[in-house]
């Protein structure tokens, strides 16, 4: 990458964009990926003696760099002890994302994600001038799932033959050929957008793998207390691993993303040193009053993750019925953890059994703009991650976080009765 790309920066987020013309207009959100927002009475409702002190007393005032030491209190306790509060920095989730990148990476570095992701992800990255690998999933048609093998993710860890060790910039692959081994590998689970999760020996072989070759590992952790169960939760990266960051938040799970509060974790002290430097640069300290609201939260935990899994849990049943109804016009994989899935429409199926005389759909994306045209239904296709094949093959993001979720899954149920008829005759 020249000098002139590296001035211009991260491309345009093209998710954000999509949102940004269509979330605030379209009356059905099909594709949200975060839980019901709290309100605000109900979550004060749930603060304790302290924390009520806390906000009924609070000063508008710049806050602690690090974050409210309670907070990071908090934060840490839900990691069982494996972290202290000082391993840990709060930050707005896209900002931890963002200066962890800043921090770590160099021109030349070699990066592997997986893919498809959230493209601040690897779009960072590759703006740093990073080469990045995709860790991508395989499809299985018969059971509409996406399977992350985590031996791929080792063979693209580590270098190849002829590769050295730790490269200097510029230098991820030699003039012959050779690969290095990786500087960082990203990973999210519970995974956004197809909804698939991996299992603790996996996580194991993963940090085993970034271990081996000396790569940092920063695992995007947002999901986590989604998972259907304690079983298919997995522990922080950050507790198995000295050069792992775990970044999580209170956005998704904890139903409050107007908060705008998260952290990274690391045991790594010069790096997490570096990203609180860094972060003297974008918003300094957090907001007050998002803080002490945090706190009420994450003191409320067990109340608010398991009522966000509950609301999971019913819409996912309700887009069980729903998906089987349509099976003539879809596949569809309930989500292995967390609040969004990723079926896909059969794009030749679509066309065949349209009304006559309808909008022609040629795929994806032309299949979520007539639904949100004609219906008010906003799906998310697949192109908007960028990734070829889950374009194609016409998977969308599935929201089942809100509680808004039945009546959009009724909108969307009518909008295809009248748009394909012929789609329920052959089910």
């Amino acid at each position: 990458m020249d000098g002139d790309a590296l001035a211009q920066g991260p491309a345009p987020f093209k998710l954000e964009r999509f949102f940004e013309k269509y979330e605030f207009a379209a009356p059905h959100l099909l594709c949200c990926s975060d839980c019901e927002p709290v309100m605000m009475a109900d979550l004060l409702a749930l603060a304790d003696a302290d924390a009520r002190e806390r906000w009924d007393n609070l000063r508008l005032s710049y806050t602690e760099p690090s974050g409210l030491t309670p907070l990071r209190r908090e934060a840490a306790a839900l990691y069982g002890g494996a972290l202290t509060p000082e391993q840990l920095l709060v930050l707005a989730p896209e900002e931890g994302v963002y200066l962890t990148m800043r921090a770590l990476l160099r021109p030349g570095d070699r990066v592997v994600c997986c893919y498809p992701a959230y493209q601040s992800l690897y779009e960072l990255a590759a703006s740093t001038g990073c080469t990045v690998d995709h860790w991508e999933p395989e499809f299985d048609p018969a059971s509409a799932r996406a399977r992350f093998d985590v031996s791929r993710l080792e063979a693209l860890i580590g270098p190849s033959e002829a590769g050295a060790a730790r490269p200097e910039a510029g230098a991820a692959r030699s003039e012959a050929g050779a690969r290095a081994p990786a500087r960082l590998v990203v990973v999210n689970f519970p995974h956004n957008p197809t909804g698939e999760t991996i299992t603790a020996d996996e996580q194991s072989r993963i940090v085993s793998a970034c271990r081996a070759a000396g790569a940092h590992l920063f695992s995007d952790e947002m999901y986590w207390q989604l998972e259907p169960s304690p079983a298919a939760r997995l522990p922080p990266a950050a507790a198995l691993y000295e050069k792992a960051v775990s970044l999580c938040g209170v956005s998704k799970s904890w139903g409050l993303p107007g908060l705008r509060i998260g952290w990274i974790a690391t045991r790594d002290a010069a790096l997490l040193a570096r990203v609180a430097a860094l972060k003297d640069y974008t918003t300094i300290c957090s907001s007050a009053p998002s803080e002490v609201l945090a706190l009420i939260a994450l003191r409320a935990t067990e109340t608010l993750t398991s009522r966000a899994r509950a609301l999971v849990a019913a819409n996912t049943a309700l887009a069980a019925r729903f998906f089987d109804r349509w099976r003539a016009l879809f596949d569809w994989a309930p989500p292995a953890a967390g609040p969004i899935a990723f079926p896909r429409v059969k794009l030749d199926a679509a066309r065949a059994l349209a009304a006559p005389g309808s909008k022609p759909i040629a795929g994806v994306d032309e299949f979520c703009e007539a639904a949100v045209e004609e219906a008010g239904v906003l799906l998310l296709p697949g192109s908007i991650y960028d990734h070829g094949p889950s374009s194609q093959r016409g998977h969308f993001r599935l929201g089942l976080g809100r509680k808004a979720t039945p009546a959009a899954l009724e909108a969307f149920d009518a909008w295809l009765r009248r748009r394909f008829p012929g789609a329920l005759e052959q089910a």
